[in-house]
């Protein structure tokens, strides 16, 4: 299947007008389309999810917290956690390959698939293999994880430092750090440091209390720092310093983190960015969800841009000229096609024509939408435990 678009946003510096591209995948027909007021790009890339915890609404108290420690624990007492304990409680185990445990990261999945997300970063103890396994997205797999400095890693796996031997330079480290303003959270990225463990592959989420001196440090030494500024603001009132960070040269990603403190989806998330820190251009907004991505997870290039002949493709309508502002004028609704791995997830159902497809393994509803799998089943489960109906705003339906 051949497809003419009027915009390929190859990459950030490499962007063409009426391109053709061609569709690797065993599902398409052999057609040739030709689309007008259309955008494509490579799917995007959550650096920063929590599929366990993608619950509605937010969980606190309506107040600031110096250190997110004490939002954890004000967390266990809220209605939004409470609820979602209807669904699954943590043992201590944290396997998530449990029944109803995987009715909610099914729901993450949705929420990131529904906004042009082909992988996600779940910063979670790592899974049993099926976890991984054919899920509609690609759930990474490939990291090492502590929770964080001030907690350790006290909702599973080993200590920080062995799970950073574990990378052997290869994987992603990924540790939550410096996530508050107190003292606590100021002197985070020294016990990283003297721990050993500000390496390259080090991926630093939050980062609120580094200061000039720590990001140009995390600068030098080549690690990356995944910024999620809605649930900063949210839980904190305080976020990463940015514009230190990119004048320092920082790899900086982008996350959502769960629904429970951040944003809707990652689509939100670039809005929320974009309209607090106006400064950033969208074009920089869209390298931390591309190529930053990348690098920080060790994904190599070909995530992260468009190629000619491709099994990944986004097509968003087009709302502005500019094919990296016109992300942020964009919300669901405005996925035309969501190809991964060469199967149509979502988009307009105009386009599933083209794909060999059962019709049955798809969900459709409002003006010619599609969504691949059966939501509608999973909130029908969910709403039979809780014994009513419960709305996610990340569902639009």
């Amino acid at each position: 299947m051949k497809i003419i678009i009027d915009t390929c946003v190859f990459n950030s510096s490499d962007v063409r007008e009426n391109v053709e591209l061609k569709i690797d995948s065993k599902l398409a027909k052999n057609s040739n389309i030709k689309t007008e007021n259309l955008i494509a790009y490579p799917p995007f890339i959550n650096s920063h999810d929590h599929l366990i915890s993608n619950w509605f609404p937010k969980a606190g108290f309506g107040h600031k917290y110096k250190n997110v420690n004490d939002w954890i624990e004000d967390m266990k007492v809220t209605d939004s956690f409470l609820e979602r304990n209807k669904m699954w409680i943590n043992d201590g185990s944290f396997d998530l390959t449990d029944k109803n445990a995987n009715l909610i990261i099914q729901l993450g999945i949705y929420k990131n698939m529904l906004s042009g997300c082909g992988h996600v970063q779940d910063h979670i103890p790592n899974q049993k293999k099926e976890y991984y396994q054919d899920t509609l997205i690609t759930i990474l797999e490939n990291y090492t994880q502590c929770h964080s400095i001030s907690m350790g890693n006290w909702w599973g796996g080993e200590d920080a430092i062995k799970e950073w031997k574990k990378t052997n330079n290869k994987l992603p480290f990924v540790i939550h750090l410096a996530e508050g303003t107190d003292e606590i959270a100021k002197q985070s990225f020294s016990k990283l440091e003297k721990l050993g463990l500000l390496k390259p592959n080090t991926l630093i989420v939050h980062g609120i209390a580094l200061t000039k001196k720590e990001i140009e440090k995390c600068a030098k030494i080549g690690a990356s720092i995944c910024w999620c500024p809605e649930s900063n603001l949210y839980l904190i009132g305080e976020t990463l310093d940015i514009e230190s960070c990119l004048e320092a040269g920082v790899n900086i990603v982008l996350g959502t983190d769960s629904s429970m403190s951040g944003s809707i989806n990652l689509l939100s998330e670039l809005k929320f960015a974009n309209k607090n820190f106006p400064k950033i251009s969208a074009r920089i907004l869209y390298k931390m969800i591309t190529e930053n991505a990348c690098k920080a997870l060790f994904l190599g290039k070909s995530k992260g841009e468009l190629r000619s002949e491709t099994n990944e493709l986004l097509l968003l309508n087009k709302k502005n000229n500019d094919p990296f502002e016109n992300i942020l004028n964009c919300d669901i609704n405005d996925i035309e096609l969501f190809i991964h791995k060469g199967v149509p997830l979502c988009g307009n159902a105009d386009f599933l024509t083209n794909f060999e497809i059962d019709s049955a393994d798809y969900y459709f509803y409002g003006n010619r939408r599609f969504v691949i799998g059966h939501p509608e089943k999973i909130t029908h489960k969910i709403n039979s435990l809780l014994g009513y109906e419960k709305k996610f705003l990340f569902l639009p339906f």
